[in-house]
């Protein structure tokens, strides 16, 4: 089987499994949670599906990248938060509550926005009767059934059966990683021949995209808003780390272009320097408690 044709068949396996394990984090509190927080839920996902993409666009054009790269990074900015963002949350000691409140919301509003804004992504830069196609309202389909569907089951079991969910936790994120360790090889197998061009090329714009949102969002929150600390922070990662898992789905699974994945791909791997960069800052005050203001 070439390996075009096994990504495809992986990658919804793959994305179903993610998020299963996802809603299996998820109550029926993080949705209802959200009538409670409307400005903060408003202003995430604001930053989140506008500013991003816009940033996305701004860095595209300023880096002046290959069409096939632009066109997966751009996917990747039109994506939902996930799992991760909830861990980066916690780590920076932010409002994880809020962070996991928002991963719920997007992860219902995704599956119908990301075909839309994908499909008018490749209009604008393919431009008509090229061979890149995406059949808009058969991946919103595909996407509900591989992202809305597993993580509305997840949530059904929580609710439900919380002991199974907590005995099926561990399995569902060793399998969700051994996934993604298959996954990731197999898109680097597939560059194998362009990788060692495409890296410098692609590094410094990904390093540029993340880091600008999470700064540029967390200021808004901040200073604009004038929300605590502690939800700018949430606001600044939810907005700058991504579930490349979906976008994947996408680029790997339905348009199957190696280098649109391999775009993706590596943002959901050099986000997490930002991300870590925020979370030692974040941290690095606890050695003199005095400095610690306004965290909540």
């Amino acid at each position: 089987m070439e390996g075009g044709n096994a990504l495809s068949l992986l990658l919804p396996i793959a994305l179903f499994v993610i998020m299963l394990g996802m809603g299996l984090t998820l109550t029926l509190g993080d949705f209802i949670r959200l009538r409670s927080r409307p400005v903060a839920i408003i202003a995430g996902l604001l930053l989140q599906l506008v500013l991003l993409p816009l940033l996305a666009w701004l860095v595209v054009m300023l880096m002046d990248l290959p069409v096939l790269l632009a066109a997966g990074l751009l996917i990747v900015s039109f994506a939902p938060g996930g799992a991760t963002s909830n861990m980066i949350s916690y780590l920076c000691r932010a409002d994880t509550a809020l962070s996991i409140s928002l991963t719920a919301i997007t992860s219902l509003i995704i599956p119908f926005s990301l075909p839309w804004l994908t499909w008018l992504t490749l209009e604008y830069l393919l431009g008509e009767g090229v061979l890149v196609a995406l059949p808009v309202l058969t991946t919103i389909m595909k996407l509900v059934v591989v992202t809305l569907v597993p993580v509305t089951l997840g949530v059904v079991i929580n609710h439900r059966w919380p002991l199974l969910c907590a005995q099926l936790q561990r399995p569902i994120k060793v399998l969700s990683l051994v996934f993604m360790v298959i996954v990731v090889v197999m898109i680097s197998w597939a560059n194998r021949q362009v990788l060692p061009q495409l890296l410098p090329v692609l590094s410094p714009a990904i390093i540029l995209l993340a880091s600008s949102a999470m700064i540029l969002a967390g200021v808004l929150a901040r200073y604009l808003l004038g929300l605590s600390t502690a939800t700018a922070l949430t606001l600044s990662i939810e907005t700058g780390i991504q579930n490349a898992g979906t976008a994947l789905m996408v680029t790997g699974a339905l348009l199957q272009q190696p280098e649109m994945s391999l775009a993706v791909l590596l943002y959901g791997i050099l986000m997490q320097i930002p991300a870590l960069l925020l979370v030692v800052w974040r941290n690095w005050p606890l050695r003199r408690p005095s400095v610690l203001v306004d965290t909540q």
